[in-house]
């Protein structure tokens, strides 16, 4: 096992994460093996069924911010596991519904393979430690200035095209 090695299983959790956020469907779906699996709350089956329902649920909520904190990567060979603890913000419209408004502490356990696009999730779970309502919480920005946005003119997109250029596709 390498530095390099952890470093990119961990690269490609917060890739995996960035890609939710931002409704990255194909950025979620590259973080998983051919063959993947998921297990979340409401959902296990394969990668790209987990994507199939991930256009379905994402687009019900205005945003979503997953924070990772702890991360540990055990590798042997070309196989690994991996464990990272979470904190994910889900707000929606009406503000007042607890099922769009609330946080919730993960962890997720993933088994990773190398492939020769990289280290990608075999299977992951999900696990769910706590959640917690933010129904009737949020404020209203208190003045002008960036926003998230989850389309092409997100100020990440944008910096990364400006400059990036090609390679910020990948």
């Amino acid at each position: 096992m390498t530095d390099a090695d952890r470093r990119e299983i961990h690269d490609t959790v917060l890739r995996y994460c960035r890609a939710v956020d931002r409704l990255d469907y194909d950025g979620i779906r590259a973080v998983y093996a051919a063959g993947g699996v998921d297990h979340h709350t409401g959902f296990s089956g394969t990668a790209d069924d987990y994507v199939a329902w991930l256009r379905e649920v994402l687009p019900r909520l205005d945003g979503t911010m997953h924070v990772i904190g702890n991360h540990l990567a055990e590798v042997a060979g070309d196989e690994a596991v991996a464990e990272t603890y979470g904190t994910a913000v889900h707000w929606g419209t009406p503000a007042e519904d607890a099922r769009r408004n609330f946080t919730t502490g993960f962890r997720y356990v993933d088994h990773f393979v190398r492939t020769p696009a990289g280290w990608r999730i075999r299977e992951r779970f999900a696990v769910r430690e706590w959640t917690r309502s933010d129904a009737g919480r949020l404020l209203a920005p208190e003045g002008a200035g960036p926003r998230g946005r989850r389309d092409g003119s997100d100020p990440l997109v944008v910096m990364r095209q400006a400059v990036l250029g090609e390679r910020a596709a990948g």
